[in-house]
C-alpha cells in the first residue's frame, strides 16, 4: 500500500533557513495581557525580520494553510491572515 502522507521533516524543512530561527518566540506571539503601543512594537520588530528572510512566503504560506491563530508568520499578522481567509 502507497502512503500519501508526506514525512513531518518536509512539512518543516523550510525552518531551517528562516531569518528568526534561534529568536525567542515571544518576539512573534503575543504575552498574555500585550496591548496597544506595545502589540504594535512588538509586531512591527516580528515584520523587520521576516522582511529579510529568505523563507518568508513558505512561512505565510504555511500559516495561512494551517490556519495559525496566533503570532506572527512570513511578516503577516494575526489580523492580516484572518482576512486571507473572508468569513472566519
Amino acid at each position: 500500500m502507497k502512503s500519501t502522507t508526506k514525512p513531518l521533516l518536509q512539512v518543516w524543512e523550510w525552518q531551517a533557513e528562516a531569518a528568526c530561527r534561534g529568536m525567542k518566540s515571544s518576539m512573534f506571539f503575543s504575552p498574555a495581557g500585550e496591548r496597544g503601543g506595545a502589540r504594535k512594537r512588538r509586531e512591527a520588530r516580528a515584520i523587520a525580520v521576516c522582511r529579510g528572510c529568505p523563507v518568508q512566503s513558505d512561512c505565510r504560506s504555511f500559516a495561512e494553510n494551517s490556519r495559525q491563530a496566533y503570532g506572527v508568520w512570513g511578516g503577516a499578522t494575526e489580523r492580516q491572515r484572518r482576512g486571507a481567509h473572508p468569513g472566519d
